[in-house]
Parts: structure tokens; sequence; C-alpha cells
């Protein structure tokens, strides 16, 4: 990433993380790439930046946007030399997302991906665990629907992919 200003203003890889903490998931736009697991790697060599992503699955359709997103966030920054890179490797899995991640998701009314103790899914609204799948396909590929039985209120879980 080239700064425009001036050629000895490079920016740390600190500074390039914060940037990017700006950038938030298209489908579920109150959590970051980074708490979402998405964001693998930041490279800074002089001035330019290298960014590696991962998708949450193959063909998924917002890392497009994401992509975009990144390169604007930095840009307006003044990042100009910089490359963001898609990866195959790793493979994401739920257990990437942060446990801020996982609290942003339960305050915009998404049920996160269960953990290793956890064996019923909690309702983000009333947090009774008396719910029921309605559809294994929700608003998005990676998202279940469900209904709590307590409050009746359908929300999406967000599906385990280990």
């Amino acid at each position: 990433m080239t700064v425009t200003d001036q050629a000895d203003n490079c920016f740390s890889k600190k500074e390039i993380l914060s940037i990017l903490s700006t950038v938030k998931d298209p489908e579920i736009p109150v959590i970051s790439i980074q708490d979402l697991g998405i964001l693998q790697n930041v490279d800074v060599s002089g001035q330019t930046v290298r960014v590696d992503i991962i998708p949450t699955y193959s063909g998924c359709p917002a890392m497009h946007t994401i992509k975009t997103d990144i390169k604007q966030a930095l840009g307006q920054h003044g990042v100009v030399d910089m490359e963001v890179r898609l990866l195959d490797q790793p493979i994401w899995t739920t257990d990437m997302i942060s446990p801020k991640g996982r609290a942003a998701m339960q305050a915009y009314g998404i049920a996160p991906p269960l953990s290793i103790n956890e064996k019923k899914i909690s309702c983000p609204q009333c947090d009774s665990t008396h719910t029921t799948c309605i559809s294994e396909f929700g608003s998005t590929a990676c998202k279940a629907l469900y209904r709590c039985e307590s409050c009746l209120e359908p929300f999406d879980y967000f599906k385990c992919h280990a």
C-alpha cells in the first residue's frame, strides 16, 4: 500500500489492522471480518500492503464485496499499493469467530454457532433453549431458520462449520 502524501509515511501492521477492523461482513453488518475469522494475515512491506482473506464457505458470494470494502477502507486512509488475496487455505470454521464476534451476532439477533459445551441453540431474543429448527436454510446459506417456542420469535442460527 502506498501512501499518497509522503513517500516515507508508511503504515505499520497495527495501523492496517485498525483500519481493517472497520470492515464488516456484508451479510452480518455488526461483525468485522477480523472477528468473523475471515481476515487471515496482513503483510506490510515498505509502502505495499498485502491482505489475505478466506471465505466462510466455498463460493461465498460476499467475498467480492469484502475485497472491495477492504480496498475502499485502505484507500480512504491513503493506501495505494495494495493486494487483497482470497486464499483457499486454511479452511474457515466457526471456531475462528472471536468471542466479540459471537456476542455481536447474539446482540444482532443471530444465534452464534454452538460451542463445544453447548447442547441446545439459545434464542438470541430471550435466551431460551426451547427452540425448533424451521428450515436448514435461512436468510443466507450459512444460516438456518429457527423459532423460539418461548417467545415465538423466529431467528437465524449461524450453522457450525468445523
